[in-house]
């Protein structure tokens, strides 16, 4: 047999030749199959000895969800703790530590920057006392404003009355802003007035 060049991406073409045969020849209307041989081997001793001396076959774990009783496999299902046997069960994972400790140093970073840049620009940080003190200050503002507010009279007929009902509301809304922004943030800086 001749093998011609790759074409394509196959493998090489080989070229027919019709006198090679492919399957054996069918065998003729004379032709009889051999009969009556016999294996000494007992096969019913032999399979009882390897029953015997096999190891028995566990069954598949299954659970049953119905009571008319569909079987399902138990290990795909979720009710077997496969992940609390694994030994980096509860471990962090190694890129969330890198990522916190890349986190903890930009946090440093810009810690380190906003210093330099207060010492620049002459800020003053605001002490926790300080803070906690301008806060109280607030919300002794706040009430006094809404009780004040709360002692108005119930029918606000006149332009002076409107004009004060919505400057106290103004206030109120402005004292409670003001109130929330030094709840949230912890660090506070103050301009000095040079």
């Amino acid at each position: 047999m001749k093998t011609e060049r790759v074409t394509g991406g196959g493998s090489p073409k080989k070229k027919f030749d019709r006198n090679v045969p492919k399957k054996p020849a069918v065998p003729l209307k004379t032709d009889h199959p051999v009969m009556g041989i016999q294996s000494g081997k007992n096969f019913i001793n032999t399979n009882a000895a390897d029953v015997i001396m096999g190891v028995t076959k566990k069954p598949k774990p299954i659970y049953v969800d119905k009571r008319t009783g569909d079987k399902h496999d138990l290990e795909p299902s979720g009710l077997v703790p496969k992940y609390i046997n694994k030994k980096d069960y509860g471990v962090t994972p190694e890129y969330i530590c890198k990522r916190n400790e890349e986190i903890k140093k930009a946090q440093e970073d810009y810690d380190h920057y906003i210093q330099e840049n207060l010492k620049k620009a002459a800020m003053k940080r605001l002490s926790d006392e300080e803070r906690e003190a301008v806060l109280q200050g607030l919300k002794k503002n706040w009430e006094e404003v809404h009780k004040e507010f709360q002692s108005l009279s119930v029918c606000i007929d006149s332009i002076p009355k409107k004009i004060r009902k919505q400057r106290l509301e103004e206030e109120m809304k402005q004292l409670e802003h003001d109130i929330g922004i030094i709840e949230k943030h912890k660090i506070i800086y103050i301009a000095n007035n040079a």
